[in-house]
Order: C-alpha cells, then structure tokens, then sequence
C-alpha cells in the first residue's frame, strides 16, 4: 500500500514503480485472454524449484459499504481486495478491484 497525495508534487518512485508492474501484469492477462500460450510467455523467465502456494497477510480495508456494485446493499460488512493506495486525507483509497470513497474511520462516533 503506498500513501497518496496529489498535491505534494512529483510521484513517489515506489508510485511509478508499482504502477509498471501492474501495467504489465493487465498486458500479460490480456495477451492470454486473446490466445497467447502462457509457456511462450513465461520462456526465459527464472526457475522456482521446491515451491510451495504460501500464503501471507495483506493490508486490505474492512468496513460498511453501501453502493457496492457487487456486494450490494446497505451498510454491509465486506472485506476488500488488496489494499493499493490510501489519499493522505483519507478521502479515498484503490484497491486492486476498485476505488472507494472512505467515510469515517471504526471507531468514529455519530455526532446524533
């Protein structure tokens, strides 16, 4: 997750860098979807030997979402996809799938 803030100038480095990569992830997931053999795509890519599927922790928002266009209804309890950039006011935030308008933080109290 990188914080984000478009008022403090230049991007981040880490801001370009991550977006490259995702850039090229969405062109190697299109290249297959139109037909592409993942094996000639993958040619002269490093070995992993010995692997094993791990799984770890990613930082991700839980919360109330309401206007969700697939997890729909009202003040639901979701969990999101992997969390990508956070606004530094804590406006908004993009995960992999989407963005979100953030409301009030948990904990926050109704001022009624």
């Amino acid at each position: 997750m990188l914080m984000f803030d478009s008022q403090s100038g230049p991007y981040d480095p880490r801001f370009e860098r991550e977006t490259d990569r995702l850039i090229a992830l969405a062109a190697d997931m299109e290249k297959i979807r139109n037909g592409a053999d993942p094996r000639d795509l993958a040619a002269g890519a490093p070995i992993l030997d010995h692997w094993i599927v791990a799984e770890r922790s990613v930082p991700h928002l839980a919360g109330l979402s309401s206007g969700h266009p697939i997890l729909t209804g009202t003040g639901r309890l979701i969990a999101t996809s992997d969390l990508v950039l956070v606004a530094h006011d804590q406006s908004w935030a993009r995960t992999r799938s989407r963005f979100y308008r953030l409301g009030r933080p948990g904990g926050a109290r109704s001022s009624s």
